[in-house]
């Protein structure tokens, strides 16, 4: 466990690699979780061991204001999240072109972050996740209005019937949950963060995973995302909603390790220069499923 101060932030860390070398000679991926309830546990139980064993450099942290990093009043916009995620990132000497993983929110604020710095996105990987629009601040807004009315402010209520109904460890992930909503900004600041443009989600020319649940709602992003970016592939894994990093971590691991490894491949990334130099990503190819 690390604990990195940012300058803005101090983030908890967890990073792995391969066994016959130092990260520094390996293609780095960078794993960003979801919302209240999520942490990087998501990922250290699931995806990053074969991550890791595959020869990858794997970085997971908690946000701001979940797990074991710090948790600030204020500073909770989609913004704030890619400057702490730049931010770590340049604490960490992660010069190069990293993989992006990104679970529900944090696929958003990895698409971000991709939006942002494209020539230090080398893939992004969308898990049951989509890119900022008005329509997704707008769903946010709503799902986080409905946290604070049954959550955080009828916490007793609420924790006694998730206890009964979904066991004492999601009661205990939701008594979290609540005090983050009720003693931040998040749930006001997330709905009014600044979302992307048409034209900037298309611009980002890394090649873009999506990976969904077949009982989800998000699954019928997949014609819209096909359609916007320029190197698009997706993958609906049925008989899974939301959970589905959870639920399928062999599937879902295998999509993005599929990914990250092609593009490595193809030479449209490379792994971090030891000399502090910056590598471009390339140009996408075509899209398609």
């Amino acid at each position: 466990m690390a604990i990195v101060d940012t300058g803005r932030v101090r983030l908890h860390v967890q990073r792995t690699g391969p066994r016959d070398g130092p990260p520094a000679a390996a293609a780095t991926v960078v794993l960003v979780h979801g919302l209240l309830t999520d942490s990087l546990a998501s990922y250290y139980f699931t995806v990053a061991p074969v991550f890791a064993a595959s020869g990858l450099d794997v970085i997971m942290y908690d946000l701001r204001g979940h797990g074991r990093s710090g948790r600030p009043p204020a500073g909770y916009t989609l913004d704030d999240s890619v400057d702490d995620l730049e931010a770590l990132l340049d604490r960490l000497s992660v010069t190069g072109p990293v993989h992006l993983v990104g679970n529900s929110y944090g696929g958003t604020v990895a698409f971000a972050y991709a939006a942002r710095h494209p020539e230090r996105a080398a893939s992004v990987s969308l898990i049951e996740s989509e890119p900022a629009t008005e329509a997704w601040a707008a769903k946010l807004g709503g799902i986080l209005r409905r946290v604070l009315r049954e959550l955080a402010y009828n916490e007793p209520g609420a924790i006694a019937w998730i206890t009964a109904n979904r066991g004492h460890n999601t009661a205990r992930l939701a008594k979290g949950a609540a005090r983050l909503a009720r003693e931040t900004t998040l749930a006001r600041d997330i709905p009014a963060s600044r979302v992307l443009t048409e034209d900037q989600i298309g611009a980002v020319r890394c090649p873009v995973l999506g990976v969904y649940g077949g009982d989800s709602d998000l699954a019928e992003l997949v014609p819209w995302l096909e359609s916007a970016l320029p190197d698009c592939r997706t993958v609906v894994v049925p008989g899974h909603e939301h959970s589905v990093l959870v639920e399928a971590a062999g599937k879902v691991g295998g999509h993005v390790l599929a990914l990250i490894r092609e593009t490595i491949g193809s030479g449209r990334s490379r792994a971090p220069d030891p000399g502090g130099g910056r590598a471009a990503a390339g140009a996408g190819g075509t899209a398609g499923r």
